[in-house]
Order: structure tokens, then sequence, then C-alpha cells
């Protein structure tokens, strides 16, 4: 039969789906093995060709593991909440979970054409009320939780509140930002309100007014990593920094075990890198500086208190609690309106601000050491989360504060001798200079000095500190989980276990007004008579733990059993995108730290692996048009012309030649359209960009699978490049890893589709053809360098081919070699080779046998009288009389020498024969 991939793929798809063949279970037989793909959001425009890179991946890496004798469980679900189906489903009419269920349908449909090995029995979606029940039931833990920092882990709530009641907070070691102290008795006399009002300050998960990035247009507060340059990434709107009244988790309570946690971890440099920095700790010291006329201290950190002597000048945050209090009357006015510009930027604006600006408060700090007045101003560059929200300026050591320093026109003192050489002309550390007791110090020891001064005056202490904020867990939108929260009183108070889960209630319209929730507006929104609350958690909450429901995903009286957590145990390899570096990964493993405290989980980190796959960018074409005409002319006659350079759609390009007719029928500008062609074509110019529609670059993975075939594109995808390499999409070279099937296909059959396979027994050069390709896939696949593994297929295929090799004893093997890469080629060869059994999960991946590359001969040149006549094939290992009688016997040997008298005879093993004569 001849190789017709579209009948071959849809029968084994179907019949693998009917046996389920991907299905897996608990099975203590085997050891097992647990790959993940990072959990993808299903948007209305499904796959492009750039998505399936990863995955393609994975699979390849669960089939080879899965014949190599593992029980491999490779889960696959959605996120389905957030704020892209909902803002879709406003502009349409229709509900959120009607847009995310069609979008599950297009991302199935196209997952399963690619013939991913999921187990899809173990489907979580994050907008299931049984999957979000555990969501809710792990936030309410963290609301019951706070953070020992003597035994550095989680403790219930119910123990703090004990040892409150015992002897009040001045001796606990609770993780808070609560900074007043209180005995038991106090403690027993505070209100309910006071108490609970107290306990925020110690939850892990808590409610607190904080300065937040808002976005009007959407009607939503926003993470960081929502936000790309200064604007929603979703919708690109405005983004302003706005104090509002929002549950947040206490990630900062975990910032230490997060960065430690690193150490061990099989994950890209790059991103552990990132994952540093993000956390961002910095070693240095609390300093409170009084306030002229004012009671009030201003409490700034810095990692440098060495440097205090050259402090010139302090800067608060617009959003800082003193800036009513520090701003005079004359500068009220002015300091009103910087303080509104301000706020109206987001942090990274702020950040990326490259024109300094400020604004003098008219109130002053006391320098500790020289009892100076210094100026105190506002200024956009110092955030309100970051640090104290306040800065000692000293602009001679910082960059920032020198350019603020030159702009106000303030005096600048020179703290360190920075010129300091040797005899030799070498740069020596700087010392300290101008800085009294400091003097003559470097850095490291100054630094340490002052810090013991600080502590004995009682202004100051050595203090650890984290640019890693507490994460912003509210959303005010209506797509997303509820909040299993109501309020009594005012008193935030969770619901019982039985009410879980807490369903989002149908409404007609779910569009947020004025700041306000949509849920605000919902009918009988209560608990017995209580208020729930209206705000919803934000998207990284369902995903922050999907990894462990993959494991127990039915079982409905807890989030996993213990029985499948002890087995699955953790993630040994997760693959995915390095823009999830921070965000996903960081909440992830905070997630995972605080159930692991709880006993919850076994592990204290849960993945092990991360691999992060590379990025297959779109290749853009472009026509050219003349200026003002409705002519487009061809890449190489441009020149000369003032032409517009437009975009068009990649699918109606091939091979930079683009399809005239078509694009005239592609939009209706182009309809009367003419060109200037060049040998009767007409050449598209290309670039290289990121794949998007509004470059008509995108190409839908469908599409390519229709005209090659699955196994075509899962191996084109491989054989691009490396897979953490970014790359081009150029479907230029699909047409050889088409060929290459059919080549392969024809080590089977001949060209009137006959099965050609025999019995006949493998010569030693097959053999050798076999096991080159056996270790190299082997070896490459540990690897993750599925390029090279197909670069392999390809040179034993061109070279079985060249031996005209159908011998059974090599083929069997090479198929179970190739099944994890083209899965369908591989199951309908296996069974045209006799066998029942299905390839993809019942056969034993090939092994690597060195005997068949160890060489049995060695082919030796022979030289007579210093000219190479003969080459003569000796056994390894021949002995240098075996081989001097061996070549002595050879005709072409005997004709040179003659009878001539033999003077010398020199053997190399395994190199060269030389005779003297």
């Amino acid at each position: 039969m001849a190789y017709n991939p579209s009948s071959i793929e849809s029968k084994w798809q179907a019949n693998w789906e009917k046996d389920e063949v991907y299905k897996v279970q608990l099975d203590k037989s085997k050891p097992k093995y647990y790959a993940l793909d990072m959990f993808p959001y299903p948007s209305g425009a499904g796959l492009h060709v750039g998505h399936p890179l990863g995955y393609i991946a994975s699979d390849i890496f669960c089939r080879y593991k899965r014949l190599k004798g593992f029980n491999v469980l490779h889960p696959m679900g959605f996120d389905a909440f957030g704020l892209p189906a909902e803002q879709y489903a406003i502009q349409i009419g229709k509900h959120p979970a009607e847009i995310a269920d069609q979008n599950i349908i297009t991302y199935k449909k196209q997952l399963k054409n690619l013939a991913l090995s999921f187990d899809w029995s173990r489907e979580v979606k994050t907008s299931d009320p049984k999957y979000y029940k555990w969501t809710q039931w792990i936030f309410i833990a963290l609301f019951n939780h706070t953070y020992c920092t003597a035994d550095d882990k989680a403790q219930p709530i119910e123990e703090l509140i004990a040892q409150f009641a015992k002897e009040g907070n001045l001796k606990t070691s609770a993780f808070t930002d609560y900074t007043e102290s209180f005995t038991a008795e106090e403690w027993k006399d505070f209100k309910e309100k006071e108490q609970a009002d107290i306990l925020m300050h110690y939850r892990l998960a808590f409610k607190k007014e904080s300065f937040v990035n808002w976005c009007e247009e959407l009607g939503t507060v926003l993470a960081n990593d929502e936000i790309v340059n200064g604007v929603s990434e979703r919708g690109g709107f405005s983004v302003i920094q706005k104090p509002m009244l929002q549950w947040s988790l206490r990630i900062t309570a975990y910032a230490q075990r997060l960065l430690d946690g690193l150490t061990n971890l099989d994950w890209p440099s790059s991103l552990i890198a990132q994952q540093q920095n993000w956390i961002g700790r910095s070693q240095g010291a609390q300093v409170f500086f009084d306030l002229k006329d004012n009671s009030n201290k201003l409490e700034v950190f810095t990692t440098r208190p060495d440097t205090i002597f050259g402090v010139s000048f302090m800067v608060i945050a617009p959003e800082h609690d003193y800036v009513n209090q520090l701003t005079t009357t004359e500068n009220k006015e002015a300091i009103i309106e910087y303080v509104k510009k301000a706020v109206s930027k987001s942090a990274i604006e702020r950040q990326s601000e490259k024109e300094v600006s400020g604004i003098f408060t008219g109130s002053y700090a006391i320098h500790p050491f020289t009892g100076n007045e210094i100026p105190i101003y506002i200024s956009e560059y110092v955030l309100v989360d970051y640090g104290t929200g306040a800065i000692m300026a000293v602009p001679s050591d910082d960059e920032r504060d020198a350019a603020f320093a030159e702009k106000f026109d303030i005096e600048i003192f020179e703290i360190y001798d920075k010129e300091r050489i040797d005899e030799n002309g070498k740069a020596l550390n700087p010392i300290a200079i101008g800085s009294e007791f400091l003097n003559g110090l470097e850095a490291e020891e100054a630094i340490a000095l002052m810090i013991d001064h600080l502590e004995e005056m009682n202004i100051g202490t050595g203090q650890i500190n984290y640019r890693l904020r507490d994460a912003n867990f509210s959303r005010q939108r209506y797509w997303g989980e509820p909040f299993p929260i109501y309020y009594e009183n005012g008193i935030a108070k969770t619901l019982p276990f039985s009410e879980l889960p807490l369903e989002l209630p149908e409404m007609d319209d779910i569009r947020p007004q004025n700041g306000q929730a949509p849920l605000s507006k919902a009918k009988d929104w209560n608990y017995k008579g209580f208020p729930l609350e209206t705000d919803t958690m934000p998207g990284n909450a369902g995903s922050s733990w999907y990894f462990l429901r993959y494991m127990d995903a039915e079982n409905d009286n807890y989030f996993v059993g213990e029985e499948a957590l002890a087995y699955w145990n953790d993630i040994d390899f997760y693959c995915g995108g390095a823009e999830h570096a921070v965000g996903h990964l960081l909440y992830a493993r905070f997630w995972h730290k605080f159930l692991f405290d709880m006993g919850k989980v076994p592990t204290n980190e849960p993945f092990k692996k991360l691999f992060n796959q590379g990025m297959i960018q779109g290749r853009s074409n472009f026509v050219y048009r003349i200026n003002g005409t409705n002519t487009f002319v061809s890449k190489g006659l441009k020149k000369g012309n003032k032409v517009d350079k437009l975009h068009v759609d990649v699918n109606i390009v091939e091979n930079d030649i683009l399809d005239i007719e078509a694009f005239k029928n592609w939009l209706p500008e182009y309809k009367n359209a003419e060109f200037d062609l060049e040998d009767g074509k007409y050449h598209c110019g290309f670039e290289v960009e990121k794949m998007s529609k509004s470059k008509y670059n995108v190409i839908n993975p469908d599409d390519v699978i229709t005209k090659y075939g699955t196994d075509t594109f899962r191996m084109f995808e491989m054989f691009l490049g490396p897979i953490e390499a970014s790359k081009p999409w150029n479907t230029q070279g699909i047409d050889g890893v088409s060929k290459f099937l059919r080549k392969f296909w024809n080590l089977f059959f001949d060209a009137e589709d006959n099965f050609i396979v025999t019995e006949e027994k493998a010569t030693e050069g097959e053999l050798k053809t076999l096991h080159t390709c056996i270790k190299k896939v082997n070896e490459d696949i540990e690897k993750y360098s599925f390029n090279t593994c197909i670069s392999a297929f390809m040179i034993a295929t061109n070279e079985l081919t060249a031996a005209k090799c159908h011998k059974e004893e090599i083929l069997v093997a090479l198929v179970k070699l190739i099944s994890p890469f083209a899965p369908h080629i591989a199951e309908e060869l296996w069974h045209k080779l006799g066998n029942e059994t299905t390839i993809v999960v019942d056969v034993e991946y090939p092994k690597f046998e060195e005997k068949y590359l160890v060489k049995s001969a060695v082919l030796y040149p022979v030289s007579i009288n210093g000219k190479m006549r003969v080459k003569i094939e000796l056994p390894v290992g021949i002995s240098q009389d075996d081989a001097k009688r061996e070549v002595l016997a050879n005709e072409i040997v005997q004709k040179w020498v003659e009878d001539k008298p033999l003077k010398k005879f020199i053997f190399v093993p395994n190199r060269i024969v030389n005779i003297v004569c």
C-alpha cells in the first residue's frame, strides 16, 4: 500500500482514543515518571505552529520513557478563568463560561490532532467548581495560618491566638508587618473586630489597603506581570497606582526559602537568575531619622549604611504615609498636583523614566551623626512598596541621586576616595573619607562598624530586605474563583468546608462599574444573611497548584489522595516557555511550600527539572505597492520607486512567490490590483518577526497537518533546530521531512506497494547502521536534542536504502526507535509486521549493543619501497607474524616484491604495513 498519512493517522488516533492507551493507573510495580506541560490558557484563536513546539518535545520524551519501562503520567488541562474570556464575552454578549468551553473544544481537537499522548481522563479546568472547590480550600488554609520565623514554617493561626492570650505579642516569632505591641491583658480587652484587624497583619492570606496597579478600562487590579511597557497586557490600556482594600498573600514570609530552594533545582541558569533577581535579597540596615518640628521618625532601608555621612537629602514616594504631614502650607498645592501626576504612572513607567522630577516638601530630617538639617523631597523614582518607601540620598555614590542633586542644586559630599593607586599605578579599593569614625576603612569594614553604631545608639539595626512584595490576590471581575469569605459585622470569616465550592452565581450583567466588582450586583450573594466577598481570585490562583490535582483528578473527598501523592510525589520534567520565569513559577513554589508546611505534600519543591523551549517566530512576507496607486512591484523592481511595504498573508505565499489570484481575492481593496513581475512571478520580501494576526504570519498547524500529515509536522518542528533555541517558521524544509518518511516507508514496501520485509539474517554493516542509530537516538533524547535524533534516522534510512535492506531483524528495531517521533507510521508498520500489540505503549525501546560497532577487521594500506601499492583487510588484533604471512601471500604484493630479498617488514597495528626490499 502507498503511504497515505491522512488515512493512517486518523485510523490510529481513533483506535488509541477508543482503547484509552494513554490512560495511566497507579502501578507500584513500575518506576513513576511525571512529565508536565505548562498550563495553557485556551484562547479563541487556537494554536498556531509555535505553540506545539514544547508539547511535541515533552510528548516524545514521555513516549520514550514509557517504552523504557516507566509508568508515565502526562496530563493536560486548561487555565480557563481570567480576563481574556471575560472581556470577549462582554464584547459579544455571551457568558465567559461558554467562551472558555468553546475555546477548550478547539484546543483539545488541535492537541489530539498532534497525537500528543495525554491522559485525558485526568483533564482539569480551573473554572470547574469541582476543581476550584480545592483552590478555595487552600485559600482558607492560607487565611488560617501565619508564618513562624523560629520554626521557619507556617503554623495554625489558633496557636498564635493562644500565645496572644497568654503573653501578648511581645515574644512572638510570627512574621508580620504589625509594629504595635500589646500584653495578654490588652489582647483580651480588645473587641472582636480589633482582634480580627490585628490578626490580618499576621495571616498568610490577608486583606489590607495597599497601592495597586489599577486599570480603569478593564475595571480591575493587575499584577506586575500583567503589565507590559506601562499598559495592560490585555488591551493595552493605561494603568495607575491606586490605594485599594485588597486581598493579598504573604509570599514575603517565604522569601528566603524561595531563594534557598533554587540551589538544588535542575533549571536553566537564566531562569534561576530571574527568580533570584525578583526575590532580590539585600543585606543592609534599617535607619530612623528624626524629623525637624515633628515627633515622628522617617524610616529608611539602605544596603550601604556606611554612606550615611554622604546624605544630603531624603526622598519619599508620592504615596508615602508622611506626604501630608511633611508638606508645608506653601508647597501644598504644587505637591497635590505632582502626586496626582506621579501615581497615574505604573511602577514600571516610573522606574524607566529618564527625566528627573521631584518636589520639595518644605520639611527636614535631622542627620543622626552631624545634626545637619536634610531637606525631604518627593519623587516618582522612589516606590512606596520597595523598602520603606523612603531613601537617604547619597549623590556621590548613586547615579539617580546624583542626577536629582544636580537638577535641584543640592550639595554633594564625597565620602570615598576612589582615586587610590599603589606604586605601580594599580587601582586600590576605595576608603572612607569625611566620615568621622569610618575614615580609612574599606566598604565591608565600614558597613559592619556603622551597623554597630546604629544599634548602640538605638537608631537602627542590621537587616535583610527583599525586593519581593506580597502577592496581590484580588480582582474586581466576575470570571474568577469566588473567595470563600463572608463578613459578619465587618469581620472576614471563612465558609465551612461543607459549603464548598462557593460557585459563581448566574448574572446577566458581568461588567465592572466604578471600581465595584460585578458580584456586588449579584442577587442573594450572601451566607446566612451575611455578605460574601465580591472580589474574585486572580488567574494565577488555579495555576498555582493544578499539577497536584492531575495526580488524583477524580477525587471528590480530597484535593489529592495520600496514596497518589506518595506515588507520583513531584514533577520530574516540566516543559514550558521562559516567559513564566517569575509569576507562575514563583507563586506555584510558594503554594507548594505552604502545603508542605501543612504536611499535605511530600516535597518542598514541586518541579525538579524545568526545560524552556524556544520560540518559533513568524516569517512575515511583504508586497510593495507604489505610492498612491494599486500597482504592486516585485521585490527586485522596487528600487527607484516610492513604495508602501505591506504585510501579506503568508498562507498565499509559497517559497516567497505570491499567489496573485489568491491575493486579489484576499481583501476587497486588492481586487483590481496590478502587478509588475520578475520572470513572470511576483517575489515577496520577508522578515522574521513575532507570530501575530496583525502581521498575517500566523500558521495554523491544522492546515500544515492536512497537507503533510501529523508525523511530518511533529518531526519537522523538532528538525527546525535545538528545542531550546528560537527559530523562524519556514515550510521550505518540510518537503524534505515528508520525503524522508516516504523513504522510510519504502524500506517496507516496493514501488508496486508489495510488502517486501524478509527474514534474511542482517549483515554486519546493516547491524552497524542500526546500532549507530540506536546509540545516537538514545543518547540525544536524554539530552532533549531531538533535531539530531531525526538526522540520525535520516542517515540510517539512507544507508539501509543504499544497502537494499528490507530485513525484519533491522526494521522491527527501527520502527520501535522512531515511534516516539512519528507514532502513526510506526503503529501502521508495526501491525504490517504481524503484531497485534500497540507499539506506542506495549514494546520495549531498542537497546544499543556495543558489539555491533566494534570493528572485526581493519583495512591496512601496504607500502612497498615507499609507495602505497595495495590495501588489505586484516582481522582486528592480528599478530605481526600472521599479518606478515597474509600480506606476503597477496598477489599484488608478490608482483611488486617478486624475488627480491625482504629487508624490512614494518607492521603498525590498526594503521599501516611497510615493506622494504
